[in-house]
């Protein structure tokens, strides 16, 4: 019989700020932590509510909203953003609040890369990851948005420009819904996920209810780049399985090397997690049992 997640509170406190990450528990509240998982952009823990309760009839799961998302509550400081050290950190707050044995660490786009950062710092806490889309490109590329002048440009990218402009409000969770149904990013999403996404992805405002990942907050977390995963990667010493999609990749390794395997999922863009749900289950699954 599946028990229905339940919401704890982690207590953060470090050089980012104060407050607490609130966390989606999957599975017995008894038996130690077999998995972590970590949202993309812009989203929300209860997103992925579809994908990772059918695994907690055998796994207890424990799914975090990343600071600036969902219930967490957190300070998001836009303007002195250089890069993702802030969830990293964050994360690391969890994982050093954990009992047992190490743990498989995984996340879908930014959620993924987090994790990779975490695990590099702390890869005493973890047995492997398991990695969806991560946000990791090329080496050039990535040298070249750490540098000042690429970062003063990032107004200009696509998608913080994109985000910026995302409308933040709407008369009900039905409206949006409506809104996103089928469009932009959220095409082909089943109604359920899209409804998970919406039920944490608004809070009431108002006579309304309004983005909880401010539109700023997303757009910035497009924008600062300046965190390293090629570096992480070198450094995190654990298997790493990296599942990305066939089209539209956030991912620039094609092929692995060392410790580090790389499939690419035939048919898949960067929402595979979301339109091929068994693709992702099936490899957490494996990672964790």
């Amino acid at each position: 019989m599946l028990l229905p997640p339940r919401r704890l509170t982690v207590p953060v406190d470090n050089r980012w700020g104060r407050g607490e990450l609130s966390v989606m528990d999957f599975g017995d509240p008894k038996r130690p932590v077999d998995l972590v998982f970590l949202h993309a952009n812009g989203f929300n823990a209860a997103t992925y509510r579809s994908l990772l309760a059918p695994l907690s009839a055998s796994l207890r799961i424990l799914a975090p909203d990343l600071r600036g998302h969902g219930q967490t509550r957190l300070p998001t400081a836009v303007d002195t953003r250089r890069g993702w050290s802030d969830h990293r950190d964050d994360l690391l707050t969890l994982l050093d609040s954990l009992d047992g044995p190490p743990v498989v660490l995984s996340g879908h786009s930014m959620g993924a890369t987090t994790a990779l950062l975490a695990a590099a710092e702390r890869s005493q806490r973890v047995a492997r990851l398991v990695l969806f889309d991560p946000v990791i490109f090329s080496r050039p590329m990535s040298f070249a948005l750490r540098l000042p002048l690429l970062r003063r440009m990032a107004s200009r990218i696509p998608l913080v420009a994109n985000a910026l402009k995302r409308r933040d409000r709407f008369d009900s969770r039905e409206q949006a819904l409506a809104a996103y149904r089928g469009r932009g990013a959220f095409k082909g999403w089943p109604d359920m996920m899209l409804a998970d996404y919406v039920s944490d992805g608004f809070a009431q405002s108002g006579e309304g209810v309004i983005l909880t990942c401010r539109p700023e907050w997303e757009a910035s977390n497009y924008a600062a780049q300046g965190h390293d995963p090629w570096k992480a990667l070198r450094r995190v010493g654990r298997p790493v399985q990296i599942l990305r999609g066939q089209h539209g990749s956030t991912c620039s390794l094609t092929t692995g090397f060392g410790e580090v395997s790389v499939r690419t999922v035939d048919g898949a863009n960067h929402f595979f997690p979301m339109l091929m749900p068994e693709v992702a289950r099936d490899a957490l699954f494996d990672a964790a049992v």
